[in-house]
């Protein structure tokens, strides 16, 4: 039986780069596929990217409580459905879904059985830095940015686990210990515990 992995982090923590360097070396970890209204862009497969869905159909699983979570996002709906979920993890296949702190908090309500991992980033000043480096936001969307992952670091604590992302190998070797052998080193945790509360106060 494989296990629900729930990721959260501010953007520019590098989520989605650690995500992916488990994705390319674990056969048995995948990443969780949602279900969007909207149409797919150029290359996107259908059930390998997303399920593509009308409308009416997502409003529908809705009603049904299909979904363990979802949001409405640029003026479409995303969700991820149980079934889904359920169907990868008896198959013995660990699944990692990359969500939002608004998505996590809808999972706990949903009482899903899941282990969650908040990434944080060494300080605010060097997520300020990753995103000016990355060169894909103007100085407003950097500043809303910024203020979002204050907000979202205040949940940090609700997660089982919380990763230190200031070298990138060791924040690497960290989730791979709790993916694959179920947990992380006390004191690694503490000392995680200590940065965040540095970083908020």
């Amino acid at each position: 039986m494989g296990k629900l992995f729930v990721i959260s982090a501010p953007s520019g923590a590098g989520k989605s780069s650690l995500i992916q360097s488990i994705l390319k070396n674990f056969d048995n970890v995948e990443l969780s596929i949602s279900a969007t209204t909207r149409s797919p862009r150029e290359g996107e497969i259908e059930g390998q990217h997303y399920f593509f869905v009308t409308e009416e159909e997502f409003n529908s699983l809705k009603d049904n409580n299909a979904f363990i979570e979802s949001a409405f996002v640029h003026n479409y709906q995303y969700g991820t459905l149980q079934k889904y979920i359920d169907d990868r993890l008896k198959k013995g296949i660990n699944i990692i879904c990359d969500i939002d702190v608004q998505g996590f908090k809808l999972i706990q309500k949903a009482r899903v059985d899941h282990i969650s991992i908040f990434i944080i980033p060494p300080s605010i000043k060097e997520l300020e830095k990753r995103l000016l480096k990355r060169g894909l936001d103007s100085e407003n969307v950097i500043g809303t940015r910024l203020k979002n992952a204050k907000e979202e670091l205040k949940y940090a604590d609700e997660f089982d686990y919380r990763v230190l992302n200031d070298n990138f190998d060791q924040a690497y070797e960290e989730i791979v210990n709790i993916i694959i052998n179920g947990k992380l080193p006390k004191n690694e945790d503490k000392i995680n515990s200590k940065i965040l509360k540095d970083i908020l106060s």
